[in-house]
């Protein structure tokens, strides 16, 4: 039966760990960049982030070994890759309190807007017409000054 493959035996996957690099290669690009500053931005990005690539690289231009270089990426990543999960820990309760601010909000603020709209809907279109001729000539006298 198939199953699922754990997340140990999905890291061994050597075409996993290339594609997860691949995709994360932009996030990593600065730290790659910090713990080996003989490598150049250019060469980085020539790599267009493949990691073997990216390995070769590195190796050649700091006298390290390839499998050296290759588990302090996969290091890297790893790192990564937990910073990321904390800081998704730590933004879930603030996005429950924003939601609730804004439940609150809508309940407060949304019956004190509408009821003065349903009241006079004319002067409300008018008004809303007025500021967007103001807001419209602004923006059209600004292109003809330049």
């Amino acid at each position: 039966m198939d199953s699922a493959p754990s997340p140990a035996e999905s890291t061994a996957e050597p075409q996993d760990l290339a594609h997860r690099f691949r995709d994360r290669f932009e996030t990593l690009l600065p730290e790659i960049q910090r713990r080996w500053p003989e490598v150049t931005h250019q060469a980085l990005e020539a790599t267009r982030g493949s990691f073997d690539d990216v390995v070769h690289l590195i190796a050649t231009h700091s006298d390290r070994a390839s499998m050296t270089v290759r588990h302090q990426l996969e290091e890297l990543m790893h790192q990564a890759g937990d910073r990321s999960r904390h800081l998704a820990d730590s933004l879930e309760p603030l996005e429950e309190q924003l939601e609730q601010l804004l439940d609150d909000l809508n309940r407060t603020l949304r019956p004190k807007i509408e009821k003065p709209l349903r009241e006079r809907p004319l002067l409300s279109v008018a008004v809303a017409a007025g500021i967007g001729v103001l807001v419209g000539a602004l923006l059209s006298g600004g292109r003809r000054s330049s």
